[in-house]
């Protein structure tokens, strides 16, 4: 369980306001917070759509909006929950995610639990994970063009959809494969269950640490997912005669990338913090949240 002191308890609530019924919802959560005594803050470009009554202070979108906070209480789907865990990973606070979007992986809960989950922050009745993430650094002749970061994956992929983008994957400076693709991501235990997942790689339960290598759409006879090292450094070279593309980092942070860029992935040197509710097995999350078949396909046995 948390340990999180008495006195002066305060909490960052994200909202995806861009749905009807969301800041109702958020208002709900503000009255159940207010009553306990928990003081809300709320970001200042969603709060011209949120109640008055929902918080006690504005904070720019920036590094330091979680700071000093318990957490950060979202609200929406699995896109403002990455949103959040901008705001929270520098400020070291976990992140809990409801989820008012449709799967939602990387929330804790439903909205028909919306009430208990709140419950549980005002109980103190909750158990914080360390999820993996991946530091990414995108280069040209040396020089560095960005440095950022990701919870779920980076990605490089064309930017011109006639043609064919000629990546060189390395690992550890030492190439591996060459070949023809959209694009080839580098994910992490938790983006496993995103983009990677539907460009064909494996899932990777969130405790193993590993980084994934996934090809998209490759013209090659060896252009398989590759699960290698956490320590290890994943390299992607695009061909200088070739054509540019771009670098997306969890779909939310972009550079552009002209032909004969790097991009160089290693392990995270700070992890995000996932709130979670209960204690459970990943493969229940995993069944649960894809609807996967558990039964045999002769059905259930008769004994």
């Amino acid at each position: 369980m948390t340990e999180v002191g008495d006195d002066d308890r305060e909490v960052l609530l994200v909202v995806h306001t861009g749905r009807d019924k969301n800041p109702g919802l958020a208002e709900q959560v503000a009255e159940r917070f207010s009553r306990a005594g928990v003081r809300l803050r709320v970001l200042e470009d969603e709060a011209p759509d949120l109640d008055p009554s929902c918080f006690t202070r504005v904070v720019p979108a920036d590094s330091q909006a979680a700071v000093g906070t318990e957490l950060v209480f979202v609200l929406g789907g699995d896109g403002t929950l990455l949103r959040a865990a901008d705001l929270a990973r520098p400020a070291g606070v976990p992140v809990l995610g409801v989820n008012l979007g449709r799967v939602g992986f990387l929330a804790e809960a439903d909205s028909d639990a919306l009430h208990e989950a709140v419950d549980h922050v005002v109980q103190r009745c909750y158990h914080v994970d360390e999820r993996m993430t991946i530091d990414v650094t995108a280069r040209l002749n040396g020089t560095v063009l960005d440095s950022t970061w990701a919870l779920n994956e980076a990605s490089v992929e064309k930017t011109v959809r006639e043609r064919i983008l000629d990546v060189v994957v390395e690992v550890d400076g030492r190439p591996v494969s060459a070949f023809g693709c959209d694009g080839v991501i580098c994910a992490t235990p938790t983006g496993s269950t995103a983009y990677a997942f539907s460009a064909g790689g494996p899932v990777v339960w969130p405790d193993v640490q590993a980084l994934l290598v996934v090809p998209s759409n490759a013209h090659a006879l060896f252009a398989r997912p590759l699960v290698v090292s956490p320590a290890s450094v994943v390299a992607f070279e695009i061909d200088s005669a070739g054509q540019p593309a771009e670098l997306s980092c969890d779909g939310r942070r972009t550079v552009a990338l002209p032909p004969g860029a790097r991009v160089e992935v290693v392990g995270g040197s700070t992890p995000l913090k996932l709130v979670r509710l209960r204690k459970g097995p990943f493969t229940d999350r995993l069944v649960n949240k894809f609807s996967l078949p558990v039964q045999g396909w002769r059905g259930p046995s008769a004994g």
